[in-house]
Order: C-alpha cells, then sequence, then structure tokens
C-alpha cells in the first residue's frame, strides 16, 4: 500500500472489508485530508467497548493527517438500526435522544481534537437534513435507486425473518436514511468514506451505491471486524455487565481491571487495537509468555485506560490493583457496596452477599462460585454458599473484602 493510513490499518489488524482497497489507498496517498465518517445513535447516555475499535480507527485517521467526521443519529435513532437486533428497538422520545447526544458527545471529545483546522474533527447531527424530508420527493428521487430484492438479501433482514421475528417498515427504511447520510455527507463536507463495524458493510454499499447513482460520486467504505476473544466470546461482556467507556457507568478501576484480566492470546492483537503503542514497542512483548505475560497485561490496561479515563485515573487503578493484589490489601477505588446493616446483624447466606456486590450476575451463579472454591471472605476461602455472613465479619475498618476468584473484588460496608 502507498499510504501510512492503509498500511497501518492492515498492519494493527483494523481491516475486514473495504470496497476498494486500491482506490482508497491511492487517494490516501495523495496528501491531502481526506475526510472520513463513522455513525453513532443515540439509543444510550454511553457508549461500551463495542465502539472503541471504530473510535480508535477515527484516531488513527486523525494522526495520520486526515480529517474524522463524527456523525450523531438525531434522526436514525428516531427510528433505529436493525443490524445484529433480533427484535425492534425501543422508540426514544426527542428529549431523551438529545440528552443521549449530548453525553455522548462529551465522551467522544475526549478520544478526538476537535476544531475548524483541516486536520480537526467536527461532529455533526443528520437531523439536520433528515427531519425535514418530503416524504414523497425522498421516495421518487433517492428511494427509487433501492432494490427490495436486494435489501431482503441484507444479513440484518435475513436474521430477522429467518427467525420469525418481526421487522417493521419503520425499520426497512433505515438503509435508505444512512445511505443518504453518506450522500449529504459528501455533498456538504466532500467526505469520501465511511467506517463502520462488519454489521455495517449492507449499509455502507449502500450509500456509495447511491452517491454512485445519483451523483456520479465515487465514495468508499472500510469495515472493522467483529472482536472476539481468542476462546471465541464476544468481548466486552463482564459478570458486572457491558464494559462501558463513561466513569458513571463503570468504574475507571474497573476498566482497567477488564482490560488486565485479557486472554493470554489476546494481548498482542489487543495492544495493536486498543492503544497507540508503535508496533515497534509492542514487538517485544510478542515473545512473552507464563507471568512475564502478566507486564504486557498491565502495559495494555494502562495505555486503554489512560485513553478512555486520562492518566491520573490509569495511574489511580494501577495503584489500586497493586495494593490489592501485590499487598493484600484493600485498594481505594474497589467498587463498594452497602448492605444492609440489619440484615447483617442477622446474617445473610454467602452468596446473597455475592450476587448483592456484582460478582454473580445471578444468585445460581453465586452459588457455583462459591461451591467451586472461587469464594472469599477476607482472604479467606469459603466452601458453603449457605455460610451466614454477618457484622462479625467486618474487619476492624468496618468493611469486609470479598473475592471471586483472583482477579475481582469488592468492599462490602453496612448501611
Amino acid at each position: 500500500m502507498q499510504s501510512a493510513f492503509i498500511n497501518a490499518v492492515h498492519q494493527r489488524g483494523y481491516l475486514h472489508q473495504c470496497s476498494d482497497i486500491e482506490g482508497l489507498d491511492a487517494l490516501m496517498a495523495q496528501g491531502k485530508p481526506v475526510a472520513a465518517y463513522v455513525g453513532f445513535d443515540c439509543t444510550a447516555d454511553s457508549l461500551h467497548i463495542g465502539s472503541l475499535v471504530p473510535i480508535m480507527l477515527l484516531r488513527l485517521l486523525q494522526h495520520h493527517g486526515h480529517k474524522p467526521i463524527i456523525l450523531m443519529g438525531g434522526g436514525t435513532t428516531k427510528i433505529g438500526d436493525p443490524s445484529g437486533k433480533d427484535e425492534t428497538r425501543r422508540l426514544l422520545n426527542e428529549e431523551t435522544i438529545a440528552n443521549n447526544q449530548a453525553l455522548l458527545s462529551r465522551l467522544l471529545s475526549r478520544f478526538l481534537t476537535f476544531g475548524t483546522g483541516p486536520h480537526d474533527a467536527v461532529m455533526l447531527d443528520n437531523a439536520d437534513w433528515l427531519d425535514d424530508l418530503a416524504y414523497i420527493e425522498f421516495l421518487r428521487d433517492v428511494g427509487r435507486h433501492f432494490s427490495v430484492n436486494r435489501m431482503l438479501g441484507l444479513e440484518s433482514v435475513k436474521l430477522r425473518l429467518e427467525r420469525a421475528q418481526n421487522l417493521s417498515f419503520l425499520e426497512f427504511n433505515y438503509m435508505i436514511l444512512q445511505a443518504y447520510d453518506f450522500l449529504e455527507l459528501a455533498r456538504r463536507h466532500e467526505c469520501r468514506l465511511q467506517m463502520g463495524g462488519s454489521d455495517q458493510w449492507g449499509n455502507i454499499i449502500g450509500g456509495i451505491e447511491l452517491a454512485r447513482r445519483m451523483d456520479n460520486r465515487a465514495l468508499f467504505g472500510l469495515t472493522t471486524p467483529l472482536i472476539a476473544t481468542a476462546s471465541g466470546a464476544k468481548m466486552g461482556k463482564t459478570a458486572k455487565g457491558a464494559v462501558w467507556l463513561d466513569a458513571d457507568r463503570l468504574s475507571p478501576y474497573d476498566y482497567w481491571q477488564f482490560w488486565r484480566n485479557t486472554e493470554d492470546a489476546d494481548v498482542v492483537r489487543f495492544l495493536k487495537l486498543f492503544t497507540e503503542l508503535s508496533l515497534e514497542e509492542i514487538a517485544p512483548l510478542e515473545n512473552l509468555d507464563g507471568t512475564d505475560l502478566n507486564k504486557a497485561k498491565e502495559i495494555l490496561a494502562w495505555e486503554a485506560t489512560k485513553l478512555c479515563h486520562g492518566e491520573n485515573a490509569a495511574g489511580q487503578a494501577a495503584q489500586t490493583a497493586a495494593q490489592t493484589f501485590g499487598q493484600g490489601g484493600v485498594g481505594a477505588d474497589l467498587p463498594q457496596y452497602g448492605i444492609d446493616r440489619h440484615s447483617l446483624k442477622t446474617g445473610l447466606p454467602a452468596y446473597e452477599i455475592f450476587y448483592q456486590a456484582g460478582l454473580a450476575m445471578s444468585k445460581s451463579e453465586a452459588k457455583r462460585l462459591i461451591r467451586g472454591g472461587g469464594g472469599r471472605i477476607n482472604g479467606h476461602p469459603i466452601h458453603d454458599e449457605m455460610r451466614l455472613v454477618s457484622l462479625g465479619d467486618l474487619l476492624e475498618d468496618g468493611y469486609m473484602k470479598i473475592s471471586a476468584g483472583k482477579k475481582r473484588h469488592a468492599v462490602v460496608k453496612p448501611k
């Protein structure tokens, strides 16, 4: 490849599919900033780790002298993307969408440099052009370029039809609106590239073809792979749920610990995807194994947490981990849970404590954890899930430390 950006995309593992890799490479190698966008619908007030790959790709784009565009889905959120969904998304009111959009904008501003310069990122809202569309005119000018036969062959549509799940006419229009977004961005901002996860391939191709048919424009699409762990599990799920990028949803310590717990076979791959260490800096870590690999995991946790939450938060998380694991103590940033003092006075079954503290997703999981020898209270193993935990288990400082295995801990205090 001629362009540094495309080479980096390939070498770091971001490339899954590209509509025209040679054409895009030639465009990127011309020495002029190329505008590229990723869209984010406002369906929640935070993003989780599933959105981190395209975010890192936007950072990489900016670092190579190109222009990132963040497109907020103020318009498309009112419909909902059916891609990868078994059922219709819950429709949100405009106030909720606006609130989510404000919070997502603040979060994304931590990852990119925004401004008015040629390489600065810009944040746009597709409601600016979608909200005022005239329905008949839109159907005539845009809708006629889409084949229902082809749309029925999209994976997102086939999945719902094969599982006999309802696919509303509203959702069926999503692909057309996303394609129109790409056309509008090309017209308004000379955007030449859309990037996204592999589940967006059909929607991206729809935009490329629409621009070719309506404006005779040459646009490009690039998708990233679905990231799974080496063991085949979907990345981004823990016993506590999704790995959110917002500290109000998931503490920096828990975020740090998620990366520290990466499977051995994934460490180097994740260093390339989720940190900005150079390939030369990563290369020496590829040959580590056994306990030496823990150093690479700590580097991954530090770098990923620093990008998301800042250097101070990463430092505090690392210090808490060192106190908790290396010194057998209790770090200040460990998750803390209040348990009703009256309940502790009479005693609660151990499995109930682990469940309430978030170290197990269900009570049955908590029971299995304890039966299997994975539960500890104040560093001491427990084997009876019905063992009553009471005020007598509190340490001198008025708390107890509970542990699920060697890597997940929490502080329980009476309230």
